[in-house]
């Protein structure tokens, strides 16, 4: 009596093995690696493409490469004097908020002010109030050249930004700040605005 042909068998004597589902199987996983590799590889690029551009590229040092805190840095003359744009995703020489900003790749935290929040404002005036001292701020820095010097002892804040005073002319552009109702004098903490 002939045999009858099994599931795996077709009639003929041919057998079918399980190989297009292993084969299916085997390249879903190969599509799968390939997609972390590329996503891992991308993130690593990203990573490195935003240390580039936003990594201090120039600071204010002494002729024996240490860095000397308490000498003020001067800008000779208007016309020697940096431009001040809003800082995006090159931050070399911009204004942040209306107390921190970038100078030939340093970031400088103004030292005896603080004003309001704009990148995580708790309340809409405390933000409109935010973007009126970072616009008058970079105002202020365009006008002409001023110098930075050093405040007691500390040199940098917990987020590695140096902490001077803005000052032209003999005044503080901080205290000009306050003075306009765009920042309070620094008293060691933050403050609510709202």
């Amino acid at each position: 009596m002939p045999k009858r042909p099994s599931p795996g068998e077709e009639a003929g004597n041919v057998v079918h093995f399980g190989f297009r589902n292993e084969l299916k199987s085997q390249r879903l996983k190969q599509r799968k690696m390939e997609l972390i590799l590329g996503l891992g590889a991308f993130s690593v690029v990203f990573a490195g493409g935003m240390l580039v551009l936003n990594w201090p590229l120039a600071c204010t040092s002494s002729p024996n490469g240490s860095q000397d805190s308490s000498r003020p840095l001067s800008l000779p003359s208007a016309e020697g004097s940096p431009h001040f744009e809003l800082c995006g995703m090159v931050r070399k020489t911009c204004v942040v908020d209306g107390d921190t900003f970038w100078l030939d790749g340093v970031k400088i935290r103004i030292a005896d002010i603080d004003t309001p929040e704009i990148s995580e404002p708790k309340c809409d005036s405390e933000y409109e109030l935010g973007m009126k001292a970072t616009y008058r701020l970079r105002d202020l820095l365009n006008e002409g050249p001023f110098e930075l010097s050093s405040i007691g002892s500390r040199d940098e804040d917990r987020h590695g930004r140096k902490l001077r005073i803005v000052v032209r002319n003999g005044r503080s552009l901080g205290d000009q700040l306050v003075s306009e109702g765009l920042a309070r004098t620094w008293s060691g903490r933050r403050e609510p605005w709202c």
